[in-house]
């Protein structure tokens, strides 16, 4: 971000005896304006305000620090006056370029996919306002997934309600019978959608993709059997009249009707339960539940009222006696059962027996079986975090980012395009330190992949080449599967190893215990333990005999350093509507290594001039990186992500292996000592 830096040059300070707080106070005084009210001059009112914001560098170099002997020593005879700019803590790399970007956030509650349209009408507009050259150009899109999910959605109904149909028509036997059960589906699914519109409740992965049409058209199927059944028995080979199959479908529904209900009825209540579910598990299965519900609700309303009258009005009054399709094949299939029946009956013993030992069989693959919260989505693009060891640099960040970029466009034929955020923005909606990075790594489709057939293996391939750059760690996930992971359990990783504990080292090292377990395990992705030491930090540690000898308070030697090093704001500068912060600091040739802060000048109250390092210990020292904390506990994490097994086998086989080493030592403290806690994200919305 640009501003008006005063960058002071301290030798010059010491050689006239000012000090830097001089120079920021003489800043603050000369750059601002005031009003004085007004001045009644019939019939007139004259206001009156000042003018003192400086407004060009030139203003800024003649404000007056101090006066010498009748001679004003201005800010040009001690400081450089020129355009500088704020520290930074994050970057942007694009496609091994650096780049500006940013984000749009959604409020909660709100309809991705209008948002992203309306989105896009926006940033057409704000296009034509910029600078010749400047082009905004998205590189991920959530609309993308939305649409490719609805899409999936849309194909598996519309393939889903034709083979249902055409079973209705091959098994009732009678064509007619078979689109009036099947036309049960589409005006069920509109009331459905109807509801859901009224309602509130999104189309999504979810809510869609879980209805099925065999259970919606249950008991339209069981009414419309029961009248082609009476029919065929008792009037084979005769025409009816439109009185009497009226009062036939009439018999045969009344009949009928109770069955018909309770069946449906009894499948409702089976989502009752979920609708009681919190949280994530809630927001992503309650959707479906309800809609599942509305649309059984619907067909079981057209089963006793639509279907019976559909069926008096288009089923054919001339009852056919010709055997049909649909009887030889029930022959068929009774011809083969037939048999079996006899034979369980004359065995009744041996089959409960055998039954008995299948269901246990069952039981203990079931117990064997892996298991995942929901199957992993995929999301088309993927992601992967940088990982830099603690203290390397922005500028080191940035090129290793363009590096990673450029090798794997060159080597991946399936990438798109590569956006890299490193640290934190200007805004910190997603604040991370400078040495991780995430990458958004934007695919060509699947089919489109020649390196590798899977993401899994994709990983494998992109870890492989990367794997000759040292120093540097990777995870890999998925864009929207790693902010889920990371907003559910506070890690990026599918599978999160919380260490608890007041000792950072101890913890850190009981980490990298676990990493290597973890490690030697099959169906392992990528590890990685939370960087929370070995920080390069420059302490200053008042003696305070020293500070009360020379009649210093730390607030004032703060101020000192903080404007050195850091910059103190002295006031504003505009630019038309645009405003930048006057701030002050050392030029930045005194701004390069430890001797710079060791010999910074304080000045005391006489005028003269002591270093640092007279009143404070000033060291290079390895500090923590980060504390982070859990119920008010500290803790570190063992980021561990899924490679090709489940995501239930994997927490079992670490827990067996790492807890027993993890929870040995006494200094790793509740809750529970250690924990694993899994996430897997859910559909997007």
């Amino acid at each position: 971000m640009k501003q008006y830096e005063v960058a002071v040059k301290p030798n010059l300070l010491k050689s006239i005896g000012i000090s830097i707080t001089d120079v920021f106070d003489a800043l603050e005084n000369s750059n601002e304006n005031t009003g004085g009210a007004y001045i009644e001059k019939n019939p007139s009112t004259y206001y009156i305000r000042t003018n003192g914001i400086a407004k060009t560098l030139a203003d800024i170099e003649n404000i007056v620090v101090d006066v010498r002997n009748g001679r004003p020593i201005l800010i040009k005879d001690v400081a450089t006056v020129q355009f500088g700019k704020a520290p930074r803590y994050g970057a942007l790399t694009r496609d091994g370029e650096e780049a500006v970007g940013g984000r749009v956030m959604m409020l909660k509650g709100a309809n991705s996919a209008a948002v992203t349209d309306r989105v896009k009408e926006r940033v057409v507009q704000i296009q034509k306002s910029l600078p010749e050259g400047v082009v905004i150009e998205p590189y991920l899109v959530r609309d993308k997934l939305v649409s490719t999910a609805i899409g999936t959605v849309k194909t598996n109904l519309i393939e889903g309600g034709l083979i249902v149909i055409f079973i209705l028509v091959l098994m009732l036997g009678n064509w007619r019978a078979g689109l009036i059960v099947a036309s049960v589906i589409p005006l069920s699914m509109l009331f459905a959608v109807s509801m859901m519109n009224v309602l509130g409740i999104s189309a999504n992965l979810m809510s869609l993709g879980a209805i099925d049409f065999g259970l919606i058209v249950d008991g339209a199927v069981i009414i419309v059997e029961a009248i082609v059944h009476r029919l065929q028995v008792g009037f084979a080979g005769q025409k009816l009249t439109a009185a009497q199959m009226d009062k036939e479908v009439q018999t045969a529904s009344i009949k009928i009707r109770s069955s018909a209900a309770f069946g449906e009825i009894i499948i409702l209540m089976v989502y009752i339960p979920i609708l009681a579910l919190v949280g994530i598990e809630g927001k992503m299965f309650k959707p479906m539940a309800e809609t599942v519900m509305l649309a059984i609700g619907g067909a079981l309303v057209l089963s006793l009222t639509y279907v019976p009258m559909m069926s008096a009005l288009f089923l054919n009054k001339k009852i056919s006696d010709k055997k049909t399709i649909a009887d030889r094949i029930i022959a068929f299939n009774q011809r083969l059962y037939t048999p079996v029946l006899r034979l369980a009956l004359r065995f009744k013993a041996a089959f409960v027996l055998a039954t008995v030992a299948l269901f246990a069989i069952s039981l203990f693959v079931f117990s064997r079986m892996g298991g995942e919260f929901i199957p992993t989505l995929e999301e088309g693009d993927l992601a992967m975090q940088q990982i830099l060891p603690p203290g390397t640099s922005l500028s080191q960040g940035i090129e290793m980012s363009k590096m990673i970029q450029k090798k794997l466009m060159a080597e991946f034929p399936e990438i798109e395009d590569i956006v890299t955020n490193i640290g934190a923005a200007e805004i910190p909606t997603d604040p991370m330190p400078v040495e991780i990075g995430d990458y958004v790594i934007v695919m060509k489709p699947k089919d489109e992949w020649t390196s590798a057939s899977t993401r899994q293996e994709m990983f494998e391939k992109i870890e492989e080449s990367l794997s000759v750059i040292p120093g540097v760690g990777y995870e890999f996930s998925q864009p929207i599967q790693l902010r889920f992971n990371e907003l559910m359990t506070g890690s990026k990783a599918d599978i999160a190893i919380k260490l608890y504990g007041q000792d950072l080292e101890l913890l850190y090292d009981k980490a990298k215990e676990a990493e290597k377990v973890i490690n030697k395990i099959d169906g392992v992705g990528t590890v990685n333990v939370e960087q929370t030491i070995g920080m390069p930090q420059i302490i200053i540690n008042f003696k305070y005999d020293k500070m009360a000898q020379y009649g210093l308070q730390v607030k004032e030697v703060n101020q000192v350093v903080r404007a050195a090093f850091a910059g103190e704001s002295a006031g504003i500068v505009y630019e038309g509507e645009r405003r930048f912060d006057l701030v002050v600091r050392l030029d930045e040739s005194y701004r390069q290594d430890l001797d710079n802060v060791q010999n910074l000048y304080i000045t005391l109250d006489n005028g003269t001039q002591v270093p640092l390092q007279a009143v404070a210990d000033v060291e290079l020292i390895d500090a923590p990186m980060q504390i982070s904390r859990e119920n008010t506990n500290r803790r570190i994490v063992v980021g561990v992500n899924v490679g090709d097994t489940d995501v239930e086998t994997l927490v079992e086989k670490s827990r067996r292996r790492s807890m027993p080493k993890l929870i040995c030592h006494r200094a790793i403290t509740s809750p529970t000592a250690a924990s694993l806690k899994t996430s897997k994200p859910p559909m997007p919305a």
